[in-house]
């Protein structure tokens, strides 16, 4: 019976996660009340009469099941990334067997069935003594009619799909899983104390965030996640600062795509969003669906968080609190211009801000949709001017690169223009990688450097570049492949797809029904996965994939398989707008004929009125390229890419439109699905699943 908690964070005498941990023996040995009290204390007074009668019917059900059995037992054993603790995992010299317990149930449901096969799946993936186990997750409705006879064939990585069975039976499942033939490949005695390295989505990083207010519990301990740690606390430096000497100062976080800087911009807001924070802060960003949709997210979590506490739950009450340190930066923008008064917050992070809206483009919409005409200033003249009422303020920057699919974005050096011509007195951080070429930034730092200003401070801080992806935690290699793809760099591409079909599958399809059941098979547990196309993908619609049919992405990210408005119905198709900035585990990517491989190299086209037409402005040819940048890189386990076959009657379809994509992904390695390693073995349980 796992529950949100909200203090995951205490401190235990050892380094074990769990909050009791004892050899089988021992936990033979002692009586409950010392079970009890390990479990009870780091709850303090948030413990609540349910989980202490779920606790008293699981123990003497567990110490029967483990009678003759070695190992050790894990109570309460956190997942940081999932923000949930198991119930129980059993560890012998061979298996890892998390358990998942729903007391006086007498049904399997799909949601619990889903949550034992994340517990599985986190441990494999993140749990350095777990990589090379086999995982055993046990689903035990206690009070169930039925059982599971046997375990069902693991999968490639050595998971297996979750047992189900009842108190009784509890016992056969254990001795399944801990009595077979198998290497010795664990110390049960420290299995426990082992590193657990999660790489978590964006909408797992801010829950676990927005819960514990620290962003080293929820990532990896790698190259990359130090970096990500290290960067953020040369953030938190410049902030407090800046605070402390009264000063103001912008903030450049640069990073490849997936790199964490949404992370560090949302571990800023968390740890100074509460309203009686003197550093308030607050992440806002004019990506509206990543904004909706971690509002969201959060705001179902702090519910459901005070509902299992017993504390006053209403999704209204969350969804506002949720509000002040996640904005649109539209309405952000706004709010500023309704008063002179200075803003509330202090520190403002702006999520991808070098799409930032020009002087153009601002004044153009002020005159249209505000009423108001003669705008002269840059979006990020504005927003600094606004934070420069305050006699301290802190603007932290975080910037991408090469996903831009929106004209009229001023870029970032309308961020140092702002700063050089009008606010001079503002310190600037930056990281060298801002004077590269593709950050379009050399010549307004060259202008902030011979500025006749001696007020401001220009300083170098390397840690402020994120330089490794965290977002795929199967093939750091994905983004340079996909780089590569749209670079026409046939021996980069095969060199790096080598290295990312590893533990990255990607496949091709020719057929819809082919592609879809290829995801399905992949995806376990609660996996997120989705169908992508192109906003510009017009020929689609024969294969019912209409983009068009605008999705509302928080239902398409955050509801259940069950719902036909989930993403994992795979039948509503998400644009690069919807998923900019957010992730999936699995995707299925359609390609049209609006980015077609002709003579060895890329042609971008529209579809206009009954025909396609090629685009020639160089600018609309790199969004194009760059939305199928954006959708290549969503998924963090694998892909199938559609290429429909076409259609020779219909001259829109021509399958000559299509071809040339095929071949070329053909021809750098990409298998197409029909020739592909043998999918997972089907996942479902033999015992009945409700839901």
């Amino acid at each position: 019976m796992s529950t949100h908690h909200p203090h995951l964070g205490v401190e235990r005498p050892s380094r074990n996660a769990a909050y009791y941990a004892a050899s089988v023996a021992d936990f033979l040995r002692v009586d409950d009340d010392g079970v009890h009290g390990a479990l009870a204390n780091p709850h303090g007074f948030t413990l609540t009469s349910e989980q202490l009668a779920a606790w008293r019917l699981q123990i003497p059900i567990l110490r029967s099941a483990l009678a003759g059995t070695a190992g050790w037992i894990h109570l309460e054993f956190d997942i940081p990334r999932l923000g949930r603790r198991v119930d129980a995992v059993v560890v012998s010299e061979s298996a890892v067997v998390p358990i998942e317990f729903k007391v006086g149930a007498t049904e399997y449901e799909r949601p619990d069935y889903e949550q034992a096969w994340d517990y599985g799946l986190d441990l494999k993936n993140f749990h350095a003594p777990s990589h090379r186990a086999g995982i055993y997750p046990i689903l035990c409705a206690t009070a169930a009619r039925t059982h599971d006879r046997r375990w069902k064939p693991a999968h490639s990585d050595g998971v297996h799909p979750p047992f189900c069975c009842n108190g009784g039976s509890l016992a056969e499942a254990m001795r399944l899983a801990i009595k077979r033939e198998a290497p010795r490949i664990l110390d049960p005695t420290t299995w426990g104390e082992g590193d657990y390295s999660p790489t978590p989505t964006i909408i797992e990083a801010a829950r676990a965030l927005y819960a514990r207010h620290s962003v080293r519990d929820i990532t990896r301990s790698d190259a990359g996640a130090a970096n990500l740690r290290v960067t953020a606390e040369v953030v938190e430096s410049i902030v407090a600062d800046a605070r402390e000497r009264k000063r103001k100062a912008i903030v450049f976080v640069t990073g490849v795509p997936g790199a964490g800087k949404t992370l560090v911009g949302l571990n800023v807001a968390t740890r100074h969003g509460a309203r009686d924070d003197a550093t308030h802060a607050v992440l806002v960003s004019g990506n509206g669906p990543l904004v909706a949709v971690l509002r969201e997210a959060l705001a179902r979590d702090d519910f459901a968080r005070r509902k299992s506490t017993g504390s006053v739950a209403r999704i209204g009450v969350s969804r506002s609190a949720v509000k002040a340190f996640i904005q649109n930066v539209h309405h952000f923008r706004d709010d500023t211009l309704r008063t002179t008064d200075a803003p509330f917050e202090r520190v403002v992070v702006f999520d991808e801000a070098q799409r930032a809206w020009n002087a153009q483009t601002l004044a153009s919409f002020m005159r249209r949709k505000r009423n108001k005409p003669g705008f002269t200033q840059t979006e990020p003249e504005l927003l600094i001017g606004a934070m420069d009422r305050h006699d301290w303020a802190t603007v932290v920057c975080l910037v991408g690169g090469g996903q831009e699919i929106n004209t009229g974005e001023a870029g970032i050096g309308a961020w140092i223009d702002g700063v050089c011509d009008s606010y001079p007195s503002w310190d600037v951080h930056i990281s060298p990688q801002l004077l590269n070429s593709e950050c379009a930034a050399e010549e307004s730092i060259d202008r902030l450097r011979t500025s006749r200003s001696n007020l401001a401070t220009l300083v170098l801080q390397p840690s402020l570049h994120l330089a490794t992806s965290v977002r795929s935690f199967r093939a750091e290699a994905v983004s340079s492949f996909v780089n590569a793809l749209l670079e026409g760099d046939q021996d980069g591409c095969r060199k790096m797809l080598r290295e990312v079909q590893q533990r990255y599958p990607i496949v091709l399809a020719r057929s819809m029904q082919d592609a879809r059941r290829w995801i399905r098979r992949q995806r376990r547990g609660t996996e997120r996965a989705g169908l992508l196309a192109s906003s510009s993908a017009q020929r689609l619609k024969p294969h019912a994939v209409d983009v068009r049919v605008k999705v509302d992405p928080v239902r398409w990210f955050l509801q259940p398989a069950n719902d036909t408005r989930s993403s994992q119905y795979l039948e509503d198709a998400a644009t690069e707008f919807q998923v900019q900035g957010l992730e999936l585990d699995w995707s299925l990517v359609a390609w049209d004929a609006d980015l077609r491989r002709e003579r060895g190299r890329w042609s971008c086209h529209t579809f206009r009125g009954d025909r396609w037409t090629g685009v020639k402005n160089p600018e609309r040819r790199q969004h194009l390229k760059n939305k199928y940048r954006v959708l290549l890189t969503r998924a963090r386990q694998g892909m199938v890419i559609f290429v429909p076959p076409g259609r020779r009657r219909d001259r829109t379809r021509d399958p000559a439109l299509y071809d040339g994509v095929y071949n070329y992904l053909r021809t750098i390695g990409v298998p197409d699905v029909s020739s592909a390693a043998p999918s997972e073995a089907e996942s479902g349980p033999s015992a009945q699943i409700v839901g």
